[in-house]
């Protein structure tokens, strides 16, 4: 399909957030094109819980996002819910199921979502142009000009959905953050959250043997604290508590790992030492650790029943409150998240549109509105498309 040389709402990036905008801001009858420079619409979707799009959380609520302004994504959230998005989900009949703490995955594919915000689209009429990269973006009068690979369309209404720099393999780039620049909105600096850390030599070294070992644990980072499965890896730490603690964590500082979150560690290798004290700590460590762990953290230790409470009390000092400083991350690469964003005090809470550039709207990752693992940023995709989406039809059906 060719772009329109004209149309009343032109959507830039068709993810999540931006088929969701397109479906609704075309609605009430208004000309809705969506573009994107990729082959195929909502490629982070296809990817997303291995394939089975993790698409939303039961428990989602504004205190389960990150931003500079923690009321911003409020009402958004208010009025398109995650009941909301659950309800379209089963009206399209797309089987679904609660892994666990909230979060929603599809029972076959994720495809199933794409289809049925495809479909949604369709209903209302919203065209869907692909292969379509956009090269400038200048004013024209009250609306927009906008160049693409496939010619220039003008518009009166400018969505931007184009997402962060997490997965640059899958085609993202900043171009956001540089149309937004443009035309005077700030910047929130960006940074790779949801990501694996990384480490340097000596801990890698130490670590190496345990590397696909997994357990649950509590990572924290100052008052913020996850308690979920921790993975060993060759390059340092993932798994979703580590995950989470990433984009709460500032590269140079450390933060903590409880090994045995819920036991005094202390209380527990006391006990142990009482009943089984011709063992050594990495049998007993064994109880309560992955085996390969255990070895590692008891190695050299011999049995516990020689070990004195001062060198018991290190010992699980160091299992309650492992001090652990990264390096750094994988970055963007392997990052399911962009943190920062378009700074949300140029933005209006109800509508998404850019308060001093009338017609102009942000909506998605590309705002500075990071949800946490779970289902979080697809529901903020949800929710700012719908937002914005409804907005533009209200305005599109005023004007006529």
């Amino acid at each position: 399909m060719k772009p329109p040389k004209t149309c009343d709402t032109l959507i830039i990036g068709a993810g999540a957030a931006g088929m969701m905008c397109a479906a609704h801001a075309a609605a009430r009858g208004a000309h809705v094109a969506l573009i994107d420079h990729a082959k195929s619409p909502g490629e982070k979707i296809r990817i997303s819980g291995g394939g089975r799009c993790n698409f939303t959380n039961l428990n989602c609520g504004p205190g389960n996002f990150i931003s500079r302004n923690r009321h911003f994504a409020k009402s958004a959230l208010r009025r398109y819910t995650q009941h909301d998005f659950v309800a379209l989900v089963r009206d399209y009949g797309i089987a679904f199921h609660e892994k666990k703490l909230g979060q929603l995955f599809c029972d076959s594919s994720a495809r199933d979502i794409i289809s049925m915000l495809r479909q949604e689209m369709e209903k209302t009429g919203a065209q869907l142009i692909l292969n379509c990269p956009v090269q400038d973006v200048q004013r024209s009068g009250d609306g927009w000009a906008v160049s693409t690979g496939q010619g220039q369309i003008t518009c009166r209404h400018l969505v931007i959905a184009t997402g962060g720099k997490s997965i640059p393999k899958m085609g993202a780039t900043d171009f956001g953050y540089r149309i937004a620049t443009k035309f005077g909105l700030d910047i929130v600096p960006t940074a790779a959250g949801l990501v694996p850390l990384t480490f340097g030599p000596d801990f890698l070294d130490s670590f190496k043997p345990l590397a696909g070992v997994a357990l649950d644990a509590r990572a924290s980072s100052g008052r913020t604290a996850f308690e979920e499965a921790v993975l060993f890896t060759h390059r340092g730490l993932s798994g979703p508590a580590i995950l989470q603690i990433s984009s709460y964590w500032h590269e140079g500082d450390p933060f903590q790992i409880d090994l045995l979150p819920g036991h005094d560690a202390f209380e527990l290798l006391r006990r142990d030492r009482q009943a089984q004290g011709g063992k050594t700590l990495s049998n007993v460590l064994a109880r309560h650790l992955p085996n390969r762990l255990a070895a590692h953290l008891g190695e050299g230790h011999g049995r516990i029943g020689d070990l004195g409470n001062d060198r018991l009390r290190v010992i699980a000092d160091d299992l309650n409150r492992w001090v652990i400083r990264p390096t750094g991350s994988e970055g963007y690469r392997t990052a399911e998240v962009t943190l920062g964003g378009v700074d949300t005090r140029g933005l209006n809470s109800n509508t998404m549109e850019a308060t001093s550039v009338p017609n102009l709207y942000f909506i998605g990752e590309v705002v500075d509105v990071t949800g946490w693992l779970g289902g979080y940023n697809f529901q903020w995709a949800w929710s700012s498309g719908w937002a914005a989406g409804t907005a533009i039809a209200e305005k599109c059906q005023a004007a006529l």
